[in-house]
Formats: structure tokens, sequence, C-alpha cells
């Protein structure tokens, strides 16, 4: 018997049960039970599910691939990405639930936008709708292909029939289930992550006598390219070091992040989730760092003689544990994809339905119809983004790529906005546009003609614009009426 391949079957059948569960479940009708989970999520699962639908498929092969191959100066987009959890959490989660509620209880990020300034102007949600819309239709093309490559090697089929089976699954239980079915599969599948790569380096430190001086011995691979180790964390240029801290900003912007600080259950909770949530994102880099540095350590030269560095948690699961226990976190990869395509996935469609079809295409229709647009969308979505990760074309690789600056899109168009927002009472409705379409400019144009020759993460110059142009825009316009004070007021009221 494949012990690998029943315990991934077991997982799966577990995933689409917690959405059946759900479906059946649900007493209400509404889209912000669907897309909000009715603001009744607890901390444990409002934590989990934030940082499950954070870390993709990345925390357990790219990160750690990465730092296997070049060295610990990779670790610094982690430690930027640690920072910025943590001031997200600290800063921004308790503000925005309360900023939500009190701006016509948003349940959207471009619906809080709008309704933080009082504004009946939809130009603004609209923008930000379809930028949503485009970007996460990547980024879930993006986490189709990272699934189907672990379907590939666990299961030995092709890859379009892995991705499908991957898409289906997902689909299945966002599709039924909405946000709570999302977050608590994202729950237990946060649960499942921390475990797996905490697991891994302990029982490596428990049972394996480590050569140290491995670590020192270049690799050369098949295709000709020499990877030396770098054991110096400091060794990175101090372009490098920016711009791995830099991935911090991107936090501010995230909408599939910031929409779980919108959905807790009370502003009194923020604080036990956001210790939970630092807590695992500590653990769950310094794990995968070490994974990477044992991995050279252990199996490095049969990794980057074959370029394939970016499976050494795949490889080192299997050394290390049973079949079934090796299947179990394998599982975690899978899980690290899914978490993350779920929450794009529901993110996108309630942008749609909130903030283009029942706004713009249709005024009057009812919670029923908009509940079943949602999930029409988030079906529409999903095989679009199918056929994007599975397309041969010469240019879906190039469109592949562009997800990796996704990132820095939100985080420039939106991350400055969302700030200010919580924090200045003389921000205006104009100072917010110009943010967002500053930022993403910048962003964009960065990217295309400067980033290769400076160096430097677009995010930081499309954050810092997008900043200037914000607060420039809303100094030499009219200050805000009393009705947007009052909204500030409102939701500061008990700070």
């Amino acid at each position: 018997m494949n012990f690998e391949v029943l315990a991934l079957i077991l997982y799966f059948v577990a995933m689409l049960s917690i959405g059946i569960v759900f479906f059946l479940r649900s007493k209400s009708k509404t889209d912000k039970d669907y897309f909000l989970g009715g603001r009744k999520m607890g901390p444990w699962v409002t934590a989990m599910s934030a940082q499950a639908s954070d870390m993709s498929a990345w925390l357990l092969m790219g990160l750690p691939g990465s730092v296997l191959a070049f060295g610990l100066g990779q670790a610094w987009i982690g430690i930027g990405l640690a920072l910025g959890t943590a001031l997200n959490w600290i800063f921004v989660a308790k503000r925005l639930r309360k900023f939500s509620q009190a701006a016509n209880d948003s349940i959207t990020l471009p619906q809080y936008l709008s309704n933080r300034f009082a504004t009946k102007s939809k130009v603004l949600q609209i923008v930000s709708a379809i930028v949503f819309l485009v970007c996460f239709t990547l980024y879930v093309a993006s986490a189709f292909v990272a699934g189907a490559n672990v379907f590939t090697s666990i299961f030995n089929i092709e890859k379009g029939t892995a991705m499908l089976i991957f898409a289906a699954i997902l689909i299945c239980y966002t599709f039924l289930g909405g946000y709570k079915a999302v977050c608590w599969t994202d729950f237990f599948q946060g649960m499942l992550m921390i475990v797996a790569v905490l697991a891994v380096p302990i029982i490596i430190v428990c049972t394996v006598d480590l050569d140290t001086s491995l670590l020192d011995a270049a690799v050369t691979s098949n295709d000709g390219t020499v990877y030396k180790f770098v054991g110096d964390i400091f060794a990175a240029s101090p372009t490098e070091i920016a711009s791995g801290l830099a991935w911090g900003l991107g936090y501010f912007g995230m909408p599939h992040i910031l929409v779980r600080f919108m959905s807790i259950e009370k502003p009194s909770m923020v604080k036990k989730s956001s210790i939970v949530a630092i807590v695992w994102v500590v653990l769950a880099l310094l794990a995968v760092i070490l994974i990477a540095v044992f991995g050279r350590m252990i199996i490095g030269d049969t990794l980057l003689a074959e370029n394939a560095q970016s499976m050494v948690f795949v490889e080192l699961s299997r050394k290390f544990f049973h079949p079934f226990i090796a299947g179990i976190l394998l599982a975690a990869i899978i899980a690290a994809s899914m978490s993350t395509a779920d929450s794009q996935l529901l993110v996108a469609s309630s942008s749609f339905t909130s903030d283009i079809y029942k706004p713009i295409m249709r005024k009057k229709a009812s919670d029923k119809e908009t509940l079943w647009v949602g999930r029409a969308i988030v079906l529409a979505v999903a095989v679009i983004a199918y056929f994007i990760a599975s397309s041969k074309a010469e240019g879906a690789q190039a469109i592949m790529n562009l997800v990796e600056n996704a990132w820095a899109g939100f985080g420039s168009a939106f991350g400055p906005v969302v700030i200010l927002s919580l924090f200045w009472r003389r921000f205006t409705y104009k100072g917010a546009l110009a943010g967002v379409i500053a930022g993403a400019l910048t962003d964009v144009l960065w990217f295309i003609f400067l980033s290769g020759s400076t160096g430097i993460y677009e995010l930081i110059p499309g954050f810092a614009v997008g900043m200037i142009a914000a607060v420039v825009a809303t100094l030499i316009d009219k200050k805000p009426s009393e009705e947007v004070t009052a909204i500030f007021d409102k939701a500061t009221a008990e700070d």
C-alpha cells in the first residue's frame, strides 16, 4: 500500500467534509455571512487562518530552496515578513475591525475605503475591485501550479490531471462553505503546516550527527551552475537586506489578510489572535530556514546537482519519517497552496459582488442573489486561473512570473491608504484615491523600467510614492466633513 497516497486522500476528504458541513449547517443566507462569517470568528481561528492564507507553498518550497542554494542572506525576506506580520497585527488589526464596522459595516476592503469617507462615489471601490480580480486570478493560478507539482511527485500522474484534482477540491469547499469553511479549513491547514515544519528539524537534531563543514563545499549542478552556501546572514548587500525587509510593508495592503481582521468577533479578541499569529510565523520561518541548512548538509549535493533545491522539505520528510507520516507532512505543502488560494478566491468574489455587481449592476439584488453571484464568481475566477496555470503557451510563464510582483502591487496601492485611513483624522477620499493610483502606477513602472538596473524591490518606491501622494492630495483638498470625522471618532472612541 502507498501510505503517502493514503494520507493525502484522508486529508482531502477532511477538507471537503468541512465545506459540506458548513453548507448544510448554514442558517444565514446573507452575503456578510458568506464573505465575512457574520463577524463571528474566534481569536484562534482568525489567527491561524490569517497566517495560513498568508504563507503559500513558498514557505515550504521557495524559501528553503533558496536558502539551501545560496545561504542565509536569503533569510532577510523571512525576517521582513515576520516584522511585517507583527506590525500588522499590533497596529492595524484592532483598528481595522472597529473602523470597518463603524464605516457602515463594510465587508470588503474597497467598500471600507469608500464608506470610511462617507462618499457616494464608486470610483475607488470599482478600481480596487478590478485590481483585486486581476491580481487574485493570477495568484490562484500560481497556487494551482504549486499544488500540481506536489501531486505529480506523490501520485505519479500527469500534471494537467493533478491540477484538475487540486482545483476541484479547492473550488468545492470554497463554493459551498464560504468564509467560515475557508477559515476553518485554513485553521486546520495552519496547524498542519506548523507541525510539519517543526517536526522535520526536530527529528534531524535528535537523530543525525550533523557535519557543518559540508556547508563550505560548493556544488555544481548538471547545467554548470555553481552553488556556494554563504553562512553569514550579514553578507547580503544593503540592497538585498533592504529589499528583504521591505516585504513586510506588503502586509498593510494584503486584502486576504486584512479581511481576517474585519471578521473577528470582538476587537478585544485581537490581542490573543496577535500573539498566536506572531508566534506561528516566527516559529514557521525559523523552522524552514533550519530545514534548508540541515538539508544542505544532508542531501544538498544531490538536490543541487539536479536543480531540485525546492524539494528539500519533501525529500527530508521522506528520508526521516514513515511513508504515512511523510504523506501527512507533504500534505502541508498542499495545505499551504490551498489555504492561500481559497482566501484569494473568496476575496476576489466578495469584491466583485459587493463593489461592482450590487452597487452598479443590480442595486436591488437580494442577499440570496448576491450570495449565489458570489459563488458563481468563485467558480469563474478558479476556471480562468486553471487555464492560465495549465496553458503551455509562451506567454503563460510570463504571466505566472508577474504573480511574484502582485505582493508589491497590493502593498504599494493599498498599504499607505489603509494606514492613513486608520490613524489620520484629516485624511480624505481624494487622498485615498491619489494614494492607490500613485502607488500602483509607481510599482508597475519601477518594475518595468528600473528594478533590473537598480536591484531595488518595486514595493519600496511604490509604497513611498503612494504615501506621499495620499498625504499631499489630502493637504490640498478641503477638510473632511463632520460625517467623515464622526466615523473616525466613533471607531477610536475606546482607544
